[in-house]
């Protein structure tokens, strides 16, 4: 019995385990982990909820986009050249322009097409306004655009509304 009682006598005192004070430090330290764990969890939930979360991130941590709608195609209109005779002060000068029109819808483009006479008249008076040496320029010829776009987006009797033409390009431009 002697020897059983120097075994123990001779244990240091940190050989043996604690488990109560080990144990109380594991809990400290699962409780802190499962807070920040919830934290994560439970701010991830809001940004998802509200719509501020990778979705609508940049960079390589960022949701594939919607895959987008495709474009319509453009609709374009081309109007038969028009030649016209331009009065200045000494001279007379001919102007001899092509002109395509690029609207929003099918039914702009049948709106055009349906009133094509009126369409012609209405550009054949703008152009005949025109003086040659401003419509030669590039301020004179934005000018005579956004008066075309006007003049074509007028309602065509008996409609209420007129075509909805985003631009007038030309496609020939030629003063003699």
């Amino acid at each position: 019995m002697a020897t059983t009682s120097t075994r123990s006598a001779t244990r240091p005192a940190t050989a043996k385990p604690k488990s109560g004070r080990t144990s109380r430090m594991f809990k400290i330290l699962f409780v802190i982990v499962a807070i920040a764990a919830a934290s994560i969890g439970a701010t991830m939930f809001y940004y998802e909820k509200t719509g501020l979360g990778l979705a609508n991130a940049e960079g390589p941590e960022a949701l594939p986009a919607a895959k987008a709608l495709p474009l319509p195609s453009p609709i374009f209109t081309p109007l038969e050249p028009f030649t016209v005779t331009l009065r200045s002060e000494h001279t007379q000068r001919i102007l001899y322009v092509a002109i395509t029109l690029r609207m929003t819808d099918e039914t702009s483009r049948r709106l055009v097409n349906e009133f094509m006479p009126e369409v012609r008249d209405r550009v054949l008076r703008k152009l005949a306004e025109q003086q040659p040496d401003v419509v030669q320029t590039p301020e004179g010829r934005q000018a005579l655009v956004q008066s075309l776009s006007a003049a074509l987006q007028e309602p065509y009797l008996p409609h209420n509304k007129g075509p909805d033409i985003t631009s007038v390009l030309f496609t020939a431009f030629v003063v003699q």
